[in-house]
């Protein structure tokens, strides 16, 4: 059972939505990381809804662009972090958020960004 990939939503407006560690746990561990944030405000939908509070956090090991946690505080997190945790379980890398195409106008392109800009941190990017 791989207890890092149980998410945790909060049911309140804006909500919460988490999967893996915390950028604290990852400095705790002393792991080598990179973060790629994106907020609402620049996603489409989320600007025609009129739910442009929040944002997308991506945490990624540095040296192989290996998701270690998502977080996500705004509209749809509940439906979004599922995503998340399946691409956690599986070790996926922001790469592979990044590349996987998200449908357009959604809230989930805040999470495909989310993952270019942690991409962009990496030892790996292009």
């Amino acid at each position: 059972m791989n207890y890092d990939a149980i998410p945790a939503v909060i049911y309140t407006w804006p909500e919460v939505a988490t999967v893996g560690l915390t950028e604290e746990q990852v400095k705790e561990r002393g792991i080598p990381y990179c973060v790629g944030t994106y907020p609402f405000s620049g996603a489409g939908r989320a600007r025609c809804m009129g739910e442009k509070d929040g944002f997308v956090k991506v945490i990624v090991q540095s040296k192989t662009d290996r998701l270690l946690g998502v977080h996500i505080l705004g509209p749809r997190a509940s439906d979004m972090i599922a995503e998340c945790v399946l691409a956690l379980e599986f070790g996926a890398s922001s790469e592979d958020l990044a590349r996987t195409v998200h449908g357009h106008p959604t809230f989930a392109e805040a999470l495909q960004e989310a993952a270019l800009a942690a991409r962009k941190c990496s030892i790996y990017s292009s």
